[in-house]
């Protein structure tokens, strides 16, 4: 978590190194995550790898038992088995029952969640500037409501809702739509594909939906008193749009969502960021 979260904030300590991609051709790579891991050996000792670790449990914890609390208080109503050979119009409509039923339980655990992952982020970030402002749960939660109030624990919320919601649609309903007409019943694999392919829509929609998860890990750290977070090392973003313009701008959307091999970025013009 250490290492893409670094890299997402765009803290590169190591030289590239020349390879070759697929077609022969010289390219720069960044250093992968056992090379990256080892330099936070180095700088940190091995517990510079669980930086943060222990608001991002809570914050896991938490999720769950939000989850299975919403799910108790709001019980999807039982619906009659729909095979694929059913009419579509009511397969379709048992989809969506599923899908907004878990958009809701989704959304909640994000809210409940979502400020200590806030401060997971800031434990983990300040290796960048080998800061000691943000160190406990308790002593953090209260920094931040000293310095931002109540809305500095939800900085970064928007995208990451937004991000769960376009996941949840696009992955159930081309799941649907893929089982549904393109998936024969008289194929002897019939039903092992169909299980397999939500699985496989999650890994695609999720690299669409990745923009999301960085600009809202960004913006969790962004103009928080952090090294970081702060210019010259990162514009102040006066909102998560702007922080999505600026990255696209950049050709960075995309940038820690790959720990292997990683390009480096081409040098770019100075870009606006109004």
């Amino acid at each position: 978590l250490l290492m893409r979260f670094l890299s997402q904030v765009g803290h590169e300590p190591l030289p590239p190194t020349i390879g070759r991609n697929v077609l022969g051709r010289k390219v720069l790579y960044l250093p992968g995550f056992f090379t990256y891991a080892r330099h936070i050996v180095e700088v940190d000792g091995k517990r510079g790898l669980f930086r943060g670790l222990t608001p991002r449990l809570i914050s896991s914890t938490l999720s769950t038992i939000t989850r299975g609390s919403v799910k108790k208080a709001f019980p999807l109503e039982d619906m009659e088995h729909v095979s694929n050979k059913d009419d579509v119009k009511t397969s379709l409509r048992k989809v969506v029952k599923e899908t907004s039923h878990e958009m809701m339980m989704q959304c909640v655990s994000r809210v409940v969640s979502h400020p200590l992952h806030v401060i997971s982020m800031r434990c983990m970030v300040q290796f960048v500037g080998r800061e000691v402002k943000y160190s406990g749960v308790f002593s953090s939660i209260g920094r931040i409501f000293k310095e931002e109030g109540i809305l500095g624990f939800f900085v970064g919320l928007v995208p990451h809702i937004l991000g769960d919601v376009i996941f949840l649609w696009c992955c159930n309903l081309l799941a649907h739509f893929i089982n549904t007409y393109a998936v024969d019943d008289n194929f002897s694999q019939a039903s092992v594909i169909r299980s397999y392919t939500k699985f496989v829509m999650g890994i695609a929609v999720s690299m669409l939906t990745y923009p999301f998860l960085l600009v809202g890990d960004l913006m969790a750290v962004n103009n928080c008193g952090l090294r970081a977070g702060l210019p010259p090392y990162a514009p102040a973003f006066a909102s998560w749009i702007h922080c999505w313009r600026y990255l696209s701008a950049q050709g960075q959307l995309f940038r820690g969502s790959s720990l292997l091999f990683r390009r480096a970025p081409i040098p770019a013009a100075s870009f606006p960021i109004d």
